[in-house]
């Protein structure tokens, strides 16, 4: 491509030598000046190119109006991801070995759907505490049951009653607490040794950093379960368009040959701290499966007008780099000057423009590059 553009630039400047007095040729913004033509190329102004328009058209460049209207959207890239309002990890509250692991990646899994077993000592101890509890409270129940019988026969004191009534109550208790730690630690099931991990939701298995037979720490991850029937897009947007984003504005996401529309949920009233962006959430059906967490993906955000106005788009071909400013080459009477413009996000193959532009010029829409090489030159010969 860039082969092309310096042809384009070598033409124009035979052209431009061979060509003495161009023919007066029209134009549909404003039309070609006499006197100009006949020079060539010279440079009166900052950033003007004289050219008449047989020099343009042979030059092969195009001619077109910036695109307005709308609000517009900005096309940029972003990244599938879990909604954390459904995504889970299931860590292991004790320590021990893992001896079974009954899910792989992908795999779906219910709710209290036993996912792994821990043989752990620590495990053994908390069932024994359970079993001697439940003991103990039989025991003590059925003191307090022959007291209630010896004390309707007259034949033990009240306080003989009070005292089994206390110690089967401080029983009870003494079970349920057992009964709690063993659920505190996020397990049913198994034998003496061994604890049950269960699913707490509904999902699929997404991420499982453990082996078989491999001894965790209290508190590790064992699987990462994520209910996927919506997932969730991250975008990072630039303050200024940001500010045109609302909740429930569209986003159209395309990748590989799929497109689906998502709604923007969440727009940050902070910037993150590093990027200096604006984090924006949108959310996406997905009961069909056809997203993936952490896939790259393309969105298109619809961007909301503020103040009645309409974004102001031109091809990307149409913007050049002159002195370090962007630029855009306006249609003059006679030829072009390079109008500095300051740019936005790209939507498509068009890049919004936030200021520099009305709408209503002519511009070079191809073969801008050409005229960039003949501004130079003439900036060159200007200075000599």
């Amino acid at each position: 491509m860039k082969k092309i553009h310096v042809a384009r630039a070598a033409s124009l400047a035979l052209l431009l030598a061979a060509c003495g007095g161009g023919a007066d040729a029209g134009n549909e913004a404003a039309p070609t000046n006499e006197a100009a033509g006949a020079q060539g190329e010279t440079h009166a102004d900052d950033g003007a190119v004289t050219l008449t328009a047989e020099q343009i058209a042979a030059a092969g460049i195009q001619l077109g109006r910036p695109i307005v209207g709308g609000a517009g959207t900005i096309a940029l890239p972003a990244t599938i991801e879990g909604d954390p309002q459904a995504t889970q990890v299931v860590s292991a509250a004790i320590g021990g070995r893992v001896v079974a692991l009954t899910h792989n990646l992908g795999q779906s899994v219910g709710r209290g759907q036993t996912i792994a077993i821990i043989e752990s000592r620590e495990a053994a101890q908390l069932k024994g505490d359970v079993e001697a509890a439940r003991v103990r409270l039989q025991l003590a129940n059925s003191n307090f049951a022959r007291e209630q019988r010896l004390f309707s026969q007259r034949v033990s004191p009240e306080q003989d009653l009070i005292a089994a009534r206390t110690a089967a109550t401080e029983a009870r208790i003494a079970l349920t607490q057992a009964r709690s730690q063993v659920s505190a630690a996020g397990v049913s099931g198994g034998g003496l040794n061994r604890l049950g991990i269960v699913a707490p939701i509904r999902g699929q298995v997404i991420a499982r950093p453990v082996t078989l037979g491999q001894t965790v720490t209290a508190d590790a991850e064992l699987y990462r379960i994520a209910n996927l029937d919506q997932v969730s897009l991250s975008l990072n947007l630039q303050p200024a368009d940001a500010s045109r984003v609302r909740p429930g504005n569209v986003v159209m996401v395309s990748a590989a040959g799929r497109q689906a529309s998502a709604r923007i949920t969440f727009v940050s009233p902070a910037l993150n701290s590093q990027t200096r962006l604006v984090p924006v959430i949108a959310t996406l059906d997905n009961r069909g499966g056809t997203w993936r967490v952490g896939e790259p993906v393309t969105a298109a955000v619809q961007l909301t007008g503020s103040g009645g106005s309409s974004s102001i788009r031109v091809p990307s071909t149409a913007i050049q780099t002159n002195e370090g400013k962007s630029v855009v080459f306006v249609r003059t009477p006679k030829g072009f000057q390079a109008t500095p413009i300051v740019p936005g996000d790209a939507s498509g193959d068009t890049v919004i423009v936030r200021s520099g532009l009305t709408g209503n010029e002519q511009i070079a829409t191809t073969g801008s590059f050409t005229l960039k090489a003949e501004l130079g030159k003439g900036e060159a010969t200007h200075e000599d």
